[in-house]
């Protein structure tokens, strides 16, 4: 079967379209080129811009991370110099969380080179550039496009793959209708959509400055001044220092007794005393509170590395990696197993209030990311990717508001930043220092600050609501754009039949010249 007959095999198992329209393929009313693989080692500090992967994202382009190609050497890639109008699709993952990769060209992109792996569709006269960046912008070409994906590490879409999506095509002046229907519907849904994601990114702001006014003691002024007498912080320090050395001293004691032997009679213990902090450039705490380390206030340490010799075997053991800690708490419907002995047990074994910190990321503000551990799992481990904190008699809730400010307002990040992965270390985590309220005031602050961060999840819900609503709302404009239900149709445009018939005849009569000479 030639193609021209299996397309229209295909077609005519498409939906009925109004009077006047037709169906075709994508390929049949766009020109489709994909860029070319330019050698890195060539490329210029100034020049043409090469439109990369990384230049695209939904809707626009992105020049703040640009790749050049000497003027000089341009010759012979004409062809893929981007010109106003041409839709540019990414290849490579083009369907994202945030959308489809795909972006309409602008005079103010220009000029620039299409490299490899994007795909340029650039429309016949049969169609305004307009029209089929609309189309491309449904649901169905996305589906399309999702289904025709090949690759698991690196999901691509072919030139075929795009090519054979079903397109209506309406009469040329009905397309412009069309479109400027589109554009002020989605000028006052795209309003809307701006002032929600405006409302969010304050609320994150807000959150911030809640987490910080919290660990300033900002957050529980007026309550400290209704309650003079509770005791400061640095007795409460004193106490977490004698009950760390005891702890301490009772493990010592107690690998003595697993080794089935006594102490010898001038045993002493060889504690080290965690150093206090320098607070010389630190600012001043409200009355009652103190700085401390982190090693001060509990015990640090790193989980176990995942290795070939550590997999499950006769101990499989459910373990935490750095990748079951998000922003919003545990998640665990992807927990593995790995080979923890049973004299490891008590080593890794995660406690009920112990804080879990990632150790590790490519980007210094995803670096201690915490959650508290409420025994969710009975014998989970952590893994070396996990920083963990036992607390010493300080609520673990208070040290989770500290350490969610430390991530949020970026003192994590600064404490991690370094070059490629960015790592926090146990070491490093040890020495930070932290501000320490007196115990009944910890759990004033911990109570206020679940209100407030309460508060701010509930709106985060609702605006989150809000923009899918939105989303779906823009669906629906497409579908009924599509579907010829949004503008009324005009008997007198020249149907879009004759337009596609007068496309193929010059293509035939094009590669029939071509042929000839």
């Amino acid at each position: 079967m030639s193609r021209a007959n299996g397309e229209t095999a295909e077609l005519s198992e498409m939906p009925r379209l109004p009077i006047g329209w037709s169906w075709s393929r994508l390929d049949s009313v766009c020109d489709i080129a994909v860029g070319f693989a330019f050698k890195s080692a060539e490329f210029a500090t100034h020049g043409i811009r090469l439109l990369r992967g990384e230049n695209l994202e939904p809707g626009a382009f992105r020049w703040n991370d640009v790749r050049h190609w000497p003027e000089d050497k341009a010759v012979g890639f004409e062809h893929l110099f981007v010109q106003e109008g041409d839709i540019i699709l990414a290849m490579d993952r083009p369907v994202i969380s945030s959308g489809l990769k795909i972006a309409y060209a602008k005079p103010h992109d220009l000029p620039c080179l299409l490299v490899q792996r994007m795909a340029r569709l650039r429309v016949k006269q049969v169609m305004t550039s307009p029209f089929a960046y609309a189309v491309m912008q449904t649901q169905r070409f996305i589906n399309h496009l999702q289904g025709g994906q090949t690759g698991t590490q690196l999901p691509h879409v072919s030139t075929k793959g795009i090519g054979t999506f079903p397109i209506p095509v309406p009469p040329l002046n009905e397309q412009r209708r069309i479109v400027a229907k589109i554009e002020e519907l989605f000028s006052d849904l795209e309003a809307g959509v701006a002032a929600l994601t405006r409302a969010r990114e304050n609320l994150k702001r807000y959150r911030a400055s809640v987490l910080k006014a919290a660990v300033e003691g900002a957050l529980t002024a007026e309550w400290r001044t209704q309650h003079p007498q509770v005791e400061p912080a640095s007795k409460l320090l004193e106490r977490l220092l004698t009950e760390r050395r005891r702890q301490w001293e009772a493990g010592q004691l107690a690998k003595f007794a697993a080794a089935v032997k006594q102490p010898p009679n001038n045993w002493q213990a060889k504690y080290a005393e965690p150093a206090p902090p320098d607070t010389t450039n630190l600012p001043t705490l409200p009355d009652g509170w103190c700085w401390a380390s982190v090693e001060q206030v509990g015990d640090v340490q790193l989980g176990r590395q995942r290795s070939p010799k550590n997999r499950s075997d006769k101990f499989p053991t459910k373990y935490i990696r750095a990748a079951n800690l998000t922003e919003v708490g545990l998640a665990l419907d992807d927990i593995l197993d790995m080979e923890f002995q049973p004299s490891e047990l008590e080593t890794y074994r995660l406690h009920r209030g112990d804080i879990l910190l990632s150790e590790a990321s490519g980007s210094p503000d995803q670096v201690g990311k915490p959650v508290v551990w409420n025994g969710e799992i009975e014998d989970c481990c952590f893994q070396n990717t996990v920083i963990r904190l036992k607390p010493t008699l300080t609520q673990s809730a208070f040290i989770l508001v500290v350490f969610r400010h430390f991530y949020v307002n970026k003192v994590f990040a600064k404490v991690a930043a370094g070059v490629g992965i960015n790592h926090l270390s146990a070491a490093k985590f040890s020495r930070i220092i932290v501000p320490l309220a007196p115990l009944t005031e910890q759990a004033e602050i911990v109570a206020t600050v679940s209100e407030k961060l309460s508060q701010i999840e509930s709106a985060e819900v609702a605006i989150d609501h809000s923009l899918r609503r939105a989303a779906r709302l823009r669906q629906s404009i497409l579908k009924q754009a599509f579907e010829g239900k949004l503008v009324p149709q005009d008997p007198t445009d020249e149907p879009a039949s004759t337009l596609l018939e007068r496309i193929r005849v010059r293509t035939v009569n094009s590669t029939t010249n071509s042929d000839a000479n």
